[in-house]
């Protein structure tokens, strides 16, 4: 998409062990799926639908010292990601079981050496990239007390460099072990915050979208609230209100699907769109993820 300025996505790559359920899933005992290991990661995930949209993007994450973190690092390089990514030795890359049905996901993770981001390397990035203007955060490197001053830092210091910031809230149950007041001090006065609908619940409390995100604007200047197959809902402090019906298609698995609505997003609003038009550019995206088995556009 043109007019886009260089992005960089700082946050997790990982390596996703995608199970597609047959049915529920049977505690206890035994139940059918399609299993595949796929590259994933919110931030990594993000870069890969912007570089599909012909954005320029630089993503700056770690992953271990092994066959599984090489293999991440070569997909993203291979689909024109720029890859500042650190190979930490005796640390494994990070991994996610994620077990699907329909619109239901549910995932057990372990970040394994997405912890071991720093903010020197973040200085490092911002540093190497004089042309970038918009850095993007993954909310899992905040949510976690290990990563969490590199996720600082590169608020900071995007800030410091006058690039526009945006920030994926990533997931309820972290956020809401840390506790909203915490992640809003965090995220202050970043220019877009994206949240989906548990995530916003946790942040705002249980009310409508719009007034979710009449409360939200309070910390991030603008917010776009993400409610799956009910669409989402822009939200800013010039009292702009917009709203994106979601795309009707049959629904393959989710996982990866609000990364690719965040890349969406961000290609067109960056690129100057309306907040209807970036809505409706994300809204595409997230329809085409949850159309296809795996996290990542299909090649």
């Amino acid at each position: 998409m043109s007019g886009t300025g260089r992005v960089l996505v700082v946050g997790d790559v990982i390596t996703d062990v995608v199970a597609v359920l047959a049915g529920p899933l049977a505690s206890g005992s035994d139940t059918p799926a399609a299993i595949g290991f796929t590259g994933g990661g919110q931030a990594a995930n993000t870069a890969s639908w912007l570089a599909a949209q012909g954005v320029p993007v630089t993503l700056v994450g770690a992953v271990g010292d092994d066959a599984a973190g090489r293999d991440r690092v070569a997909e993203l390089t291979a689909v024109g990601v720029d890859c500042v990514v650190e190979r930490v030795a005796g640390c494994a890359t990070g991994t996610v079981i994620v077990l699907t049905a329909g619109d239901e996901r549910t995932m057990v993770t372990e970040r394994g050496a997405n912890v071991r981001l720093r903010p020197g390397q973040v200085d490092a990035a911002l540093a190497g990239t004089p042309d970038a203007a918009h850095l993007h955060l993954s909310g899992y490197t905040l949510l976690d007390a290990d990563s969490r001053p590199a996720g600082l830092r590169a608020l900071a210091a995007a800030r410091e460099r006058g690039l526009t910031t945006s920030v994926d809230a990533a997931s309820a149950a972290p956020l809401r072990s840390v506790g909203p007041a915490a992640f809003l001090t965090w995220v202050r006065e970043v220019d877009l915050l994206l949240v989906n609908a548990d995530e916003a619940t946790v942040l705002a409390g249980g009310l409508d979208p719009l007034a979710q995100g009449r409360a939200l604007v309070a910390s991030a200047h603008r917010v776009v609230v993400k409610r799956g197959g009910a669409g989402a809902t822009w939200v800013d402090r010039d009292a702009t209100v917009a709203a994106s019906p979601a795309r009707r298609v049959a629904v393959l698995d989710v996982t990866g699907a609000g990364d690719a609505f965040a890349a969406g997003l961000l290609a067109a609003w960056l690129a100057g769109a309306s907040p209807e038009a970036a809505l409706d550019r994300a809204t595409d995206l997230g329809a085409a993820a949850v159309s296809q088995i795996g996290a990542r556009p299909v090649r």
